[in-house]
């Protein structure tokens, strides 16, 4: 038995923990996507473009690009538990001053703290997460992130039934406030005090698989950032809907997410893992292509459908398998595939917003699908590698 395996052996993962963990990712996407929403909100408030929107939105990518290593110190110091219930707080706290700001400068600095938070979170509850699967000894893993898929659209949900009342974006985002504080609270006596073995070293450079992991991982995050970002953009400039219906796509996208991966742990075994990360890769980037080519409003949600069932499972799939994976410490290994991963959510729509403002928006989401071709060929690689 290993270091890392003797000191796993003094926690354990029972039903409190697995639904703390899936409360921890309900909570991360239910945060992220009160923000998603207010974007063309705020884009009219600061009378900006599509660049400079680019731009603030770097900030958040630079920030959490810069603290996801970071969080992997802080995580073998405090550990997971009071990792997850001081930031999750801080989310909340900081996506509520920022839904009431009007100048680009104040912007720029609650939005690198959006970032930093933003980023801690990610890597603490993805660790917490492969840890429960590991003491559970089954595959719990799709489930887990099904229930970002699950805050997210409930987040998405609640606002446009908010903003359709008339109530302004910072009083939804208080509201949005009230319910994370108290399901932080109630689940957070749950969440792993896991701090890695003493042996661990918190960061290291990506190495072996785990690079190739982490490039899949980031195609398929930016997806997720794309539609997060940008879809209510799209949607508004470039196919005429109303304001009320910007989170449209992003709600879709969320549901069709949530349901493949409910159902995603038994999917994986019984289609299998390269089947499910290129057949994947194929069926979203196909539904990028439907997304920019349909315009009529009641056809379009297939795209967004396609999307969401596409890119669901790739990202568990690859968590899943770092626990089994030798090349790097557990500790380390999330937090190098988080990292890479969450370049495509965070860096990847700033980057797209330049491309937006330069070529036009439709462009981008034919660039999503022509990636995530180029990620169905690299699947089909990486798994011949490793039979």
């Amino acid at each position: 038995m290993g270091v890392e395996d003797k000191y796993l052996n003094q926690f354990k993962a029972g039903k409190k923990e697995q639904y703390a963990a899936r409360c921890a990712f309900f909570l991360a996407g239910f945060t992220v996507t009160t923000w998603a929403p207010m974007i063309p909100v705020i884009k009219e408030r600061l009378q900006i473009g599509d660049d400079v929107l680019g731009l603030l939105l770097l900030c958040i990518g630079i920030s959490a690009f810069v603290f996801m290593p970071l969080a992997g110190i802080l995580n073998q110091k405090l550990g997971c538990k009071k990792m997850l219930q001081i930031n999750i707080v801080l989310f909340a706290l900081i996506l509520i001053i920022i839904s009431s700001l009007d100048n680009v400068w104040s912007f720029v600095v609650f939005l690198l703290l959006f970032g930093a938070v933003m980023g801690t979170i990610d890597v603490t509850m993805n660790m917490n997460s492969v840890i429960v699967e590991k003491l559970s000894k089954k595959r719990i893993m799709s489930s887990m992130h099904a229930f970002w898929s699950v805050g997210c659209f409930c987040s998405a949900g609640l606002f446009s039934v908010l903003a359709k009342q008339g109530l302004d974006i910072t009083t939804v985002a208080i509201i949005h406030g009230i319910i994370i504080f108290v399901l932080c609270l109630i689940s957070s006596p749950y969440f792993l005090a896991y701090k890695g073995a003493s042996n661990e070293k918190p960061i290291a450079i990506p190495h072996g698989i785990v690079v190739l992991f982490g490039i899949l991982a980031c195609i398929s995050f930016l997806a997720e950032g794309a539609i997060m970002d940008w879809s209510g953009i799209f949607l508004t400039e470039a196919k005429g809907l109303e304001l009320s219906l910007a989170g449209i796509g992003y709600a879709i996208f969320s549901v069709a997410m949530l349901v493949i991966r409910f159902i995603g742990d038994r999917a994986v075994q019984y289609i299998g893992e390269e089947r499910i990360c290129v057949f994947g890769a194929l069926v979203a980037g196909f539904g990028f292509l439907l997304v920019v080519l349909i315009d009529n409003f009641y056809l379009m949600p297939i795209g967004f459908i396609c999307i969401g069932l596409g890119a669901a499972n790739i990202v568990p799939v690859l968590y899943s398998l770092l626990k089994n994976q030798n090349d790097m410490p557990i500790n380390a290994a999330v937090t190098a595939i988080t990292c890479m991963g969450y370049t495509g959510v965070i860096l990847g729509p700033a980057l797209l917003g330049f491309i937006a403002h330069g070529i036009g928006i439709k462009f981008v989401f034919y660039l999503l699908c022509m990636l995530f071709i180029i990620e169905a060929l690299l699947s089909k690689y990486i798994f011949k590698r490793l039979s």
